[in-house]
């Protein structure tokens, strides 16, 4: 066998065992990051500062440097939270929150016994029977029938889409608030806005056409100013000219009620990612100096990485290039590239360091998408890739996105596909 053979070899075979170690770290992290003494990483309980400081103490562990001696760059926002118990019953059936129902994260507090008016999905194009259901709702909630999706076409999804807002916005429906019903899975958000009637999504299997009553139990806390915060580190590389910036937000829903959103997948597992490339790095001094950021408040309407480009503590056209990790827990199916297609070279190098070395299966391209922080940075010229692992579980924004059930398929390897590729940024 010739030498240049036998060094493709060693490359091939030991470049994937860089990260052999990390899995384990990667796993505490997101054990630590999702687990119930978080509190889903939100506003309640300060589950946002709790995680802040869990990412604080791992850069200080690391050597990982502040900036302007402090990691935190602080900012206010508003949220709409549920920090007490929630309760809703059907007719004297006791259903679970954050798993049989969920509540609209805009809605406010309300507590009673109501009856209902339910609009059954067949009357709900008819204009006249509609309309006379909704006047017929004054103190009642309303239940709005799942109308099935294989039925409409684009003209009626629009209109649905209107009653739905109507019922949910609108000061002139009478309906103490609404349920909607739902086959499909369901998943939360945030909210920053606080609405003026409750409204309710509802697994359609625990309530009837011939339900009468509801007893529901729902105490919002709108803050109006909530501080948190960004945690944000530096390795100096050899050279400090030039900015290379890896990000993952740590925020996630908190809770609604006594339900909890671990967000394992989303993101607990991007900030492992960051935090074993921080471990990295280092020991093993970069050609660029790296600035490691975990946003927050990213599931509100990526609210921290518009604070810090509104408010760069660095100037932004030293950044290089940027990753950003978004979900990366799975990987059965590879990954996707958001602004793949945008920086075609930088893609192409990747894609080509992965069929070198035989790492992941898969690696999939896209265009520009405003769906991470990313995008802030993409707006204002900044290059970079988004990437999120493929296939695996599906759990997302929901109480089932659990550090236990979350398998780290290929970690490992995309841990060392990102170590080849940083390395390789000229």
């Amino acid at each position: 066998m010739k030498i240049n053979q036998i060094t493709i070899l060693i490359i091939v075979c030991i470049a994937p065992s860089v990260g052999a170690q990390e899995i384990e770290y990667a796993r505490e992290i997101v054990n630590i990051l999702a687990s119930d003494s978080l509190f889903g990483r939100g506003y309640v309980n300060d589950g946002d500062k709790k995680a802040a400081h869990v990412i604080k103490k791992e850069f200080e562990q690391f050597g990982v440097q502040p900036f302007n001696d402090s990691y935190f760059q602080e900012f206010y926002i508003s949220t709409n939270t549920f920090p007490d118990s929630i309760f809703l019953s059907v007719d004297g059936n006791d259903l679970n929150v954050g798993q049989d129902f969920h509540v609209l994260p805009g809605s406010p507090s309300i507590i009673g016994d109501y009856e209902i008016e339910f609009i059954h999905h067949k009357e709900i194009f008819d204009q006249e029977t509609l309309l006379k259901r909704i006047a017929n709702s004054s103190g009642k909630f309303i239940v709005l029938d799942e109308y099935p999706v294989s039925l409409l076409d684009q003209s009626k999804k629009d209109r649905l889409e209107e009653i739905k807002q109507f019922l949910i916005y609108h000061p002139s429906n009478p309906a103490i608030g609404t349920i909607f019903l739902s086959s499909d899975k369901l998943t939360w958000y945030g909210s920053r806005f606080i609405h003026s009637k409750p409204s309710i999504y509802l697994k359609k299997e625990f309530i009837l056409p011939s339900s009468k009553h509801i007893s529901v139990h729902i105490n919002n806390h709108f803050i109006e100013k909530y501080k948190t915060q960004n945690v944000i580190g530096l390795i100096e590389g050899e050279q400090t000219d030039s900015l290379i910036v890896l990000m993952a937000h740590y925020d996630h829903f908190g809770m609604m009620g006594q339900a909890i959103f671990p967000g394992a997948n989303d993101n607990a597992s991007g900030v492992a990612m960051l935090l074993s490339l921080a471990k990295h790095f280092n020991t093993s001094k970069p050609k660029y100096s790296m600035m490691f950021i975990a946003f927050g408040a990213e599931e509100l309407g990526l609210l921290g990485s518009s604070y810090f480009t509104e408010h760069p503590i660095v100037d932004l056209s030293t950044i290089k290039f940027l990753l950003n990790f978004d979900i990366a827990g799975t990987g059965d199916e590879g990954i996707q590239v958001v602004n793949g297609s945008v920086h075609r070279k930088e893609f192409d190098h990747l894609v080509h360091l992965n069929d070198q070395h035989r790492l992941l299966p898969r690696i999939k391209i896209r265009g520009a998408a405003c769906n991470s922080d990313h995008c802030n940075f993409t707006k204002l010229g900044v290059p970079g890739f988004y990437i999120y692992t493929l296939g695996g579980i599906t759990a997302y924004h929901d109480v089932y996105d659990r550090a236990e059930t979350l398998p780290l398929t290929e970690f490992e390897d995309y841990f060392n596909l990102m170590i080849l590729f940083i390395e390789g940024l000229e």
